[in-house]
């Protein structure tokens, strides 16, 4: 049996962080989310965002409903860690760091005893800057190794406390002065300090103050409509752009178009004016798309569909 997949609902709102679980959610479950995440110094932030994958409410309720996937409260699945464990982290770190210098010193070896390799001026010119760099970075770090070779002074107060609480390990972890990489995981699965409490169900996260969607009627009608959509085998997404509830594709949206724009009537005596239905079937017509008027009943559990189209007379 396969493990559900964690939602992990920060502010009232599911991220799913794992590669894994978005390809899953994707293929075999046609949840697409939103991503959201973004990288500091990386230009067209607004069009290639990465982890974490944003769920819409509706998206995260039919998950837990159908055993999919778990909520869990995010911020408080992080626990402080032992020293010994941090001290481990941080020795793995400090060997990737070392790992990552050795292979650069080796190519860089490499290259410098290949005498056909043809260089260009400002190619020797940048080398050199970058020999003469390492060189004054040895030099001024020389007399800190010095420093940390001879012996200690005497021991204070504050010293054996540090010690009682294990921070004076981390003095002999250093990190070195080479250029390396520092790989930070997307997510938190792997940490030893991290224990997520799984919520299975909507009861259970309303009960833990994590989760409220559904909570009124309209909440209710969205998350109907939803699945009803859903489980007919579409694929969803936000329709804000195009005046309604959700954009409906009959594939992956990276492969199709959408084919209606779905806007949520949430009882069947709900009030429609007529100049929404005219702005409505414009607006679909415009961008080559059905509008679809999703009545829920909430007594019955059933949905009743109303497609709008603008036509030409005479």
């Amino acid at each position: 049996m396969t493990q559900p997949i964690l939602l992990r609902v920060s502010n009232f709102k599911a991220y799913v962080w794992d590669v894994d679980d978005i390809n899953i959610l994707r293929s075999h479950h046609h949840i697409c989310g939103i991503l959201t995440g973004t990288l500091p110094h990386l230009s067209s932030q607004n069009i290639f965002l990465g982890l974490p994958l944003q769920l819409m409410p509706e998206e995260a309720v039919l998950l837990v409903e159908n055993g999919i996937a778990v909520l869990v409260d995010d911020p408080s699945a992080h626990y402080a860690p032992s020293p010994s464990t941090l001290r481990l982290w941080k020795e793995a770190r400090l060997n990737d760091a070392r790992q990552q210098i050795a292979l650069t010193e080796e190519k860089g070896s490499i290259e410098a005893s290949n005498p056909d390799r043809a260089m260009s001026e400002n190619a020797k010119r940048k080398r050199k800057e970058r020999e003469e760099r390492r060189a004054r970075v040895k030099t001024n770090t020389a007399p800190s190794v010095a420093v940390e070779n001879s012996p200690s002074p005497h021991p204070t107060s504050k010293n054996l406390s540090q010690a009682a609480i294990g921070e004076s390990l981390d003095s002999t972890l250093v990190m070195p002065s080479g250029s390396y990489t520092v790989n930070i995981p997307a997510s938190s699965s792997k940490l030893e300090w991290y224990a997520p409490h799984s919520n299975v169900s909507l009861t259970i996260a309303r009960e833990a103050g994590i989760w409220l969607y559904p909570s009124t009627l309209q909440e209710r009608a969205r998350c109907g409509v939803f699945r009803d959509l859903w489980e007919k085998g579409y694929y969803m997404g936000g329709g804000i752009k195009f005046g309604g509830e959700y954009l409906v594709y009959p594939g992956d949206p990276l492969r199709y178009h959408s084919h209606f724009v779905a806007s949520v009537i949430e009882a069947p005596d709900a009030a429609l004016r007529p100049m929404e239905i005219v702005a409505h079937g414009r607006l679909g017509t415009g961008t080559k798309k059905a509008h679809l008027l999703c009545e829920w009943n909430d007594e019955t559990q059933v949905v009743s569909y109303l497609s709008v189209e603008w036509a030409g007379f005479g």
